[in-house]
């Protein structure tokens, strides 16, 4: 019985934590903290975000996401209102 109370409440947490997943600043959080904080992006796609923000400068616009490979409309989308670029939230 206390191992399957020990799996609810992990599980509880991990769905808490996916559900409400907080701001990003994309141009200047490591890919950890990406791929924590934006839905549908892991640490491979996060790593990526990272390295064509140093190849390429810093994002404009949340938009300027889908440029990255693997990242599309769709994902950035999902996660607008969690992307910040600068100080402001897009």
């Amino acid at each position: 019985m206390k191992i399957a109370i020990q799996c609810f409440l992990s599980l509880l947490l991990l769905v808490s934590a996916v559900s409400f997943a907080g701001k990003v600043n994309i141009n200047s959080a490591d890919a950890t903290a990406i791929a924590t904080e934006l839905k549908g992006v892991g640490e491979a796609k996060a790593q990526a975000i990272v390295a064509y923000r140093e190849a390429n400068g810093p994002f404009k616009s949340a938009d300027d996401l889908s440029q990255v490979k693997g990242i599309g409309d769709r994902t950035v989308d999902i996660n607008r209102e969690n992307i910040v670029v600068g100080s402001k939230s897009e």
